[in-house]
């Protein structure tokens, strides 16, 4: 069978054309980069556990009413999910000081928040994605007051959730990131988490060793980043328990 056109290719994932109108493939690559690609290296398996990490974080999300753009897993590399606008945004959610964040205000790292901090960067690599304000967002368009009502919204939602599904299996959620996407229905938008959720895009550190299980392992090197995930997998039931195999995962249908 053809491989499908491909419409977009970034540093972790590729999007196909969908088999349906409005529906798109994303595959999930072994690429992994820090410092806006300026490190590089290819971590055999990190797609498969980036795949099925994101596919669990987004089905739990749908089933507590936070719409995504997540409609299924396809294979161990690929998800079906919803054509979506893009909202230009990363959005940021810190509950512990980390990061950039304590590079800015000289904040150690570990430092608990006294509540949720939402941050906002703008994607384009080749500005090293800055940090934006909602008054730079409102006075560019690149969305509504309504539109960032919504996208707080969601994000705060997103961070009970994750949050709450790490704590439970001993993992502190430093922080994280998503995209927000628009997707229409005639003439009714409505906004969802688009994108992924994994240990790309989050801070996740053991509670008990502090120990760091997400791409800072990479980033910082500290370690094997598959090993990392895989723990991550483990502990959230996404592998089995006995799981040994760390290069190349067999993770459960």
């Amino acid at each position: 069978m053809a491989r499908r056109k491909k419409i977009y290719e970034g540093k972790a994932k590729i999007l196909y054309e969908g088999p349906e109108p409005g529906t798109i493939v994303q595959y999930f690559k072994d690429d992994a980069t820090a410092f806006n690609a300026q490190k590089k290296d290819v971590i055999e398996g990190k797609g498969v556990l980036n795949n099925r990490l994101s596919e669990f974080f987004m089905t739990g999300l749908n089933n507590i009413g936070v719409p995504t753009h997540f409609i299924k897993r396809l294979n161990m590399r690929e998800q079906l999910v919803r054509a979506c606008e893009i909202i230009p945004l990363e959005v940021i959610v810190r509950n512990y000081a980390a990061g950039s964040l304590s590079k800015r205000l000289g904040i150690e790292e570990g430092t608990a928040l006294p509540r949720p901090i939402v941050e906002y960067c703008y994607k384009d690599d080749k500005l090293g994605d800055p940090m934006v304000t909602e008054e730079h967002i409102a006075a560019f368009g690149w969305a509504s007051q309504q539109d960032m009502d919504d996208v707080l919204a969601l994000a705060l939602r997103v961070n009970d959730f994750l949050s709450g599904v790490m704590m439970a299996v001993g993992i502190k959620l430093v922080d994280f990131k998503i995209e927000i996407g628009r997707v229409y229905e005639g003439d009714f938008q409505r906004l969802v988490v688009a994108d992924e959720i994994s240990p790309d895009s989050c801070r996740l550190w053991d509670m008990e060793t502090g120990q760091h299980l997400d791409k800072d392992v990479f980033r910082r090197d500290l370690g094997s980043l598959t090993d990392a995930y895989t723990e991550v997998a483990r502990r959230l039931g996404v592998m089995p328990k006995n799981a040994t195999q760390i290069t190349k995962p067999t993770l459960i249908n």
